[in-house]
């Protein structure tokens, strides 16, 4: 046989064999599950058949002694009966079937039945908890509920000490609250005739009821001193308070309509009332939170009162000086009216002029109706003084504003004035200059006057003739006039300049004449011939081209002359 073959048989026998053992192991695996999920489920039964259930049940037969409870033994008996009749056997047959399922590996059957099983195993249980629970409810009712009354009776003992020692402070309801006290321990006797008795149907009510009764008393013995306080004097006095105060203010004239204080304050005493009633009862709910609630709402009253006598006290101040800018503002615009023709008939007012007066006329008219409706509202007593503050120191504002346009416009006819006084002024300071250049003029004697003054002082007599015509004509338009004096001013500054410089060069034109005739001796034909050149064009009138020509003559035998020529003029 060829290696090949043998090496191919031997693999396939090595891996059969694997597989083999591999298959055994799993199947063991299996079997191991299967068979501790049964065990699990077989010691779960077991617990649930190992319940001290017989046990409780044989506590409780001593301590029937009365129909109910003799009742109640039979029901949880029967129960027991059941539990172990019907599910404890039910359980062993499921589980029998189960392992025989898996002694057969039909794990089909054997999931499906392991679901039922858990499923039963899980209501025998839950069953069998609720009836033990059932049984040491009154197993142990005596030990349990006497240790929840003994802490009952010890906080009742506070609170019955706590009240003793303040009774005075409960003096409206003593007889309700020691009544109550007298029912909490009727309870405490009913519950131990109950536990006597045996009756543990009833005792759960009994220790509910007092558990319910003393913290019921724990709030009325903690709320009903400070309850009383409030509703018996704290209240009172400060509703006494706010009626004197809002009588006193109502005499001094404060409008408080709109607070319904007389209609609160009776409210408030019926309810108070109500409050009381419900004290008595000791029906606390709420109490507390209404009481609390009044106090504040007569506490914010004061706040109120205070906020009138402040709201008052700056009207009042507003008032005064509103009253008084108001009356100064009313002469101020009654005059500009009365004036207004005449202002019309002297300056040449613009459309917007006027309307900008006629808008702060307006604007006038609307501050003094409002201001007599505040007063009618003031002397009528219809409206706050925290609302009436409000109201003038919106006008104190509006009048404020009107001001301001006021004295714009008041400047704006004030610079009219200005500006004619001062073209007046000026008018005059431009004659007066004017005449200063004809006094200079006929004070130097020139020979001849160059045609470029007469032009200018022509120009300078038509400016000032403008000047005056715009003065004369009615109404005077200030922006022309402003316009022709300052051409005028211009024009005779100018003249006045012409007449300086022409009479200045023709001064030391003849100084340079004259100083240069000394050297008409000496044999120097330029000298004569500059000379004589300078007197003829000085004759002429061209008095700035006779001093050039004197003085580049004379430089050639005296240098630096202008500047000498020139120290002496200024001297």
């Amino acid at each position: 046989m060829p290696i090949q073959t043998l090496m191919i048989i031997t693999f396939i026998l090595i891996a059969g064999i694997i597989i083999t053992v591999t298959l055994v192991i799993m199947e063991k695996k299996y079997v191991q599950h299967y068979k501790k999920e049964i065990a699990n489920l077989e010691r779960e039964k077991n617990l649930i058949e190992s319940t001290p259930i017989s046990l409780e049940l044989e506590k409780i037969e001593p301590i029937i002694k009365n129909e109910k409870m003799e009742e109640k033994y039979k029901q949880f008996q029967k129960k027991y009966d059941q539990i172990k009749e019907e599910k404890i056997n039910k359980l062993d047959d499921m589980l029998i079937h189960l392992d025989s399922y898996r002694q057969q590996k039909d794990y089909r059957n054997y999931n499906y039945y392991l679901a039922k099983t858990e499923l039963e195993v899980y209501k025998a249980k839950v069953a069998t908890d609720f009836l033990l629970d059932e049984i040491k409810e009154i197993t142990l009712s005596e030990e349990k509920y006497r240790s929840i009354v003994t802490k009952l009776k010890t906080k009742y003992r506070k609170l019955n000490s706590e009240y003793q020692n303040h009774k005075t402070e409960y003096h409206e309801i003593e007889d309700v609250i020691e009544l109550q006290f007298e029912n909490i321990e009727k309870r405490f006797m009913d519950f131990e005739v109950v536990m006597e008795n045996n009756e543990y149907n009833d005792v759960l009510h009994i220790v509910k009821a007092l558990d319910e009764m003393i913290e019921h008393m724990a709030i009325v013995i903690d709320e009903v001193p400070n309850l009383l306080l409030l509703a018996n004097q704290l209240i009172p006095r400060r509703m006494d308070e706010i009626t004197k105060t809002y009588q006193e203010m109502r005499e001094q004239g404060y409008p408080l309509e709109y607070l319904h204080i007389e209609y609160n304050i009776e409210q408030t005493s019926k309810n108070i009332k109500g409050i009381i009633d419900r004290i008595k009862v000791l029906n606390l709910e709420e109490c507390m939170f209404e009481l609390k609630t009044m106090l504040d709402y007569l506490d914010s009253l004061f706040t109120d009162f205070e906020k009138e006598r402040l709201s008052r006290k700056i009207y009042d101040e507003i008032d005064t000086d509103f009253s008084v800018k108001l009356k100064r503002t009313n002469h101020i615009v009654k005059d500009i009216y009365k004036q207004l023709d005449d202002i019309k008939n002297m300056y040449n007012l613009t459309k917007e002029d006027l309307a900008k007066m006629d808008e702060v006329n307006n604007l006038l008219k609307n501050i003094n109706k409002d201001y007599k409706e505040l007063k009618e509202k003031v002397n009528d007593k219809v409206e706050p003084y925290s609302k009436l503050h409000k109201e003038i120191e919106l006008l104190m504002a509006n009048l404020k504003q009107l001001e301001e346009e006021l004295d714009h416009s008041l400047k704006s006819l004030g610079s009219m004035y200005d500006d004619e006084m001062r073209a007046r002024e000026q008018l005059n300071e431009i004659q007066e200059l004017l005449k200063q250049c004809k006094v200079k003029m006929r004070t130097y004697k020139l020979p001849i006057i160059i045609d470029q003054y007469f032009v200018q002082l022509s120009e300078a007599n038509e400016a000032i003739k403008e000047i005056i015509k715009e003065l004369e004509r009615k109404p005077i338009n200030i922006k022309i006039l402003n316009t022709r004096v300052d051409t005028a001013r211009d024009l005779v500054l100018k003249l006045y300049h012409t007449t300086s410089e022409m009479i200045k060069t023709a001064q030391l034109a003849e100084m340079a004449i004259v100083y240069g005739n000394r050297y008409r001796d000496i044999d120097n034909k330029d000298i004569n011939l500059g000379i004589n050149r300078a007197e003829m064009l000085f004759f002429k009138g061209n008095y700035k081209g006779s001093l050039e020509t004197s003085i580049r003559a004379i430089n050639t035998v005296e240098p630096d002359i202008y500047r000498k020529l020139l120290s002496v003029y200024e001297k």
